[in-house]
């Protein structure tokens, strides 16, 4: 493997701090007053607990019809006392509560935030920004990090048959050990390296920086690595030994999550036209970028990256951006995620379980996920489609009359019209008013835990003139109402422009059957069924492939796949279980056209499942070998 340009550059663009951004406030035909944090007595680089300042500075403003609140450049502390405390209820994030919500922007219209090129730094779990039930708000010009991040960097320095060690940054990830157990001391809290869901440690290549191929998640260091005993061979110096399946590389660094998922870095809720613009978010305790129940969000030259002066490969604990439930259009312009330990970019719905029938209009429902529950999920107007949960396919829809919480997992929901006889339990609902337009451009995806962008969404979609390294796939289309019961359709989808770089698919995670996935989870799918997901276009595309699989598309009508370049690498030894080119599994109206293959390509085949000949169009083949029909 060999240094790879792009996250050279990409590297040089982010460590020179927001230049030459084109400011993306919302308008409000009016002119801004501007007033500093400095006139309610905050001074920059005081290390005084900034939250106490920001809760009197933000009440003030209420008075101003469009105040900008400026902070003069440096570096501002916020602590966790006098930190307001919330309950919120936060899509794919663990249910504790209440929240530490130190910038809580609340029932707000006309709001800008200008941090000046700042960097905001926060002891202990908390919630950095809030935006709750707010109009017309833009965050700019800062960077969100921890002295003392909620995950840690450590190099490998030794291994043997049965161990392997590890050198710790003590300043900034302080430990101990207990009962043969390794413990980091985060401020606030204690936390132990292991038995937590999802927190398998990954390994980056100490020269391209990237998740080493064929790592991802257990297979790091293997199923059982859990069962580790830690010793201190010196201070800063840890061995960790166990029967692993793997080891990891001398110099390599290993990423050791700690702790679970609870605060977002940025959170917003019930809210309208919220600008983020030239933010970078260092560390944060969970989702990087959360937004549910909003509409109209941009996101310009946001990125998630580990902080240059202090890190080399982690950044954010889980996903970078994460769109959950939202209507209007969400717009992500000139962003970059490198480091993260989940997917960049995730946009879905929510699904519900129906557990009983009431009456003909009303039905008692369940959220099936244990992160995403007490979402007000429903109001009075928004229309809901109703899914059998065998074939995925929409029986009809309604519209909603009333919802009412029962628990943080139940609800009642009451509709208009009586539904269908033949809608069973455990059936699913989904809610079809809170799907977005999506805009994700100009946008460089590097390598880290798992995929690029997952869409689930029926508004129209557009993927464009991005950059995709990604450790697994780099786009997957997903949908399901039976495991992670994140909802949505996709109905209007075009990916072009794009370059897909080698790196893309080195390793394997849930849904990763190609570069670019098209996956529902769809019990019972054949040929005759009506398809889940429907126009999508990929056009235009550049694809440096080391193994086979491009593109797998389950349940798709009216898909094409034209005028792509695909060029054959020889970076990384192919090990994918799917042996064709292009894959698709009960698909109608499929046209393929005008794609260019590498002579040397692998495969140059096609995979038709449960698809009628007349379903597959195949115009100029440009090197395709074969169509295999099953």
């Amino acid at each position: 493997m060999k240094n790879n340009p792009n996250i050279l550059f990409k590297w040089i663009c982010i460590s020179i701090f927001f230049i030459s951004s084109i400011d993306l406030t919302y308008s409000t035909n009016h002119k801004q007053e501007r007033v500093s944090i400095c006139d309610f007595g905050l001074i920059a680089n005081s290390k005084e607990n900034a939250t106490l300042w920001l809760i009197e500075a933000l009440d003030s403003l209420r008075k101003l019809k469009n105040p900008t609140l400026v902070f003069p450049k440096g570096r501002y502390d916020f602590y966790p006392e006098g930190t307001l405390k919330i309950n919120y209820f936060e899509s794919n994030t663990t249910d504790t509560n209440p929240k530490t919500c130190p910038i809580l922007i609340k029932n707000i219209i006309n709001l800008i935030i200008d941090g000046s090129g700042s960097e905001f730094v926060f002891h202990g779990k908390m919630q950095p920004f809030t935006i709750d039930s707010s109009k017309n708000i833009t965050i700019k010009n800062l960077s969100i990090d921890w002295d003392i991040p909620f995950g840690t960097e450590a190099q490998v320095v030794g291994i043997s048959t049965n161990y392997f060690d590890l050198q710790i940054d003590t300043i900034q990830h302080p430990y101990k050990i207990e009962n043969e157990k390794l413990f980091f001391l985060c401020e606030g809290s204690v936390n132990l390296w292991g038995y937590v869901k999802w927190n398998d440690p990954m390994e980056f290549d100490k020269n391209t920086l990237q998740v080493v191929p064929g790592t991802g998640d257990k297979v790091c260091i293997g199923d059982n690595w859990e069962n580790y005993k830690a010793s201190e061979i010196s201070n800063g110096v840890v061995r960790i030994t166990g029967n692993f399946s793997r080891h990891p590389a001398i110099g390599n660094i290993m990423v050791l999550r700690h702790g679970v998922r609870d605060h977002a870095g940025m959170f917003i809720l019930n809210s309208k036209n919220v600008s983020i613009q030239n933010i970078n978010m260092y560390s944060n305790c969970g989702i990087s970028f959360l937004a549910q129940y909003s509409e109209n969000l941009t996101f310009k030259n946001v990125n998630c990256v580990p902080n240059p002066k202090k890190r080399k490969v982690m950044s954010g604990h889980d996903d970078g951006i994460h769109i959950s439930n939202c209507k209007g259009d969400i717009i992500a312009d000139s962003c970059s995620f490198i480091g993260l330990m989940d997917d960049s970019f995730n946009i879905h719905g929510t699904s519900v379980k129906i557990v009983n029938k009431i009456n003909e209009r009303k039905l008692l429902c369940k959220f099936m996920h244990e992160q995403s529950i007490g979402l007000d999920w429903a109001r009075h107007g928004d229309i809901i489609g109703f899914i059998d949960h065998s074939t995925m396919e929409t029986i009809t829809k309604g519209i909603v009359k009333s919802f009412e919480a029962l628990t943080s997992e139940l609800f009642e929901i009451t509709i208009e019209e009586p539904f269908p006889k033949n809608i069973e339990l455990n059936d699913a609902l989904e809610n079809l008013t809170w799907m977005p337009n999506v805009t994700i451009k100009n946008s460089y995806f590097g390598n880290h835990r798992a995929r690029g962008i997952l869409v689930s969404t029926s508004g129209k979609v557009i993927i464009e003139n991005n950059i995709f390294e990604s450790s697994g796939s780099a786009i997957v289309i997903p949908g399901d109402a039976n495991h992670w019961f994140e909802s949505g359709s996709v109905k209007d989808v075009t990916i072009v422009d794009n370059i897909f770089k080698e790196t893309c698919l080195t390793s394997q995670y849930q849904f990763c059957e190609a570069i670019i996935s098209i996956y529902p989870e769809i019990p019972e799918v054949n040929a005759v069924s009506l398809p889940f997901h429907s126009n999508i276009s990929i056009s235009n595309n550049t694809f440096e492939l080391f193994d086979f699989p491009i593109l797998y598309a389950k349940s798709v009508q009216n898909l094409n796949f034209e005028n792509n370049v695909l060029k054959r690498s020889y970076a990384y030894k192919p090990y994918h279980d799917r042996k064709y080119t292009l894959s698709f599994e009960a698909c109608k109206n499929v046209r393929i056209n005008g794609n260019m293959l590498d002579k040397n390509l692998l495969g140059k085949n096609i995979l038709a499942e449960k698809i009628d000949k007349k379903d597959i169009l195949i115009q100029k083949t440009q090197g395709f070998n074969e169509v295999i029909f099953e």
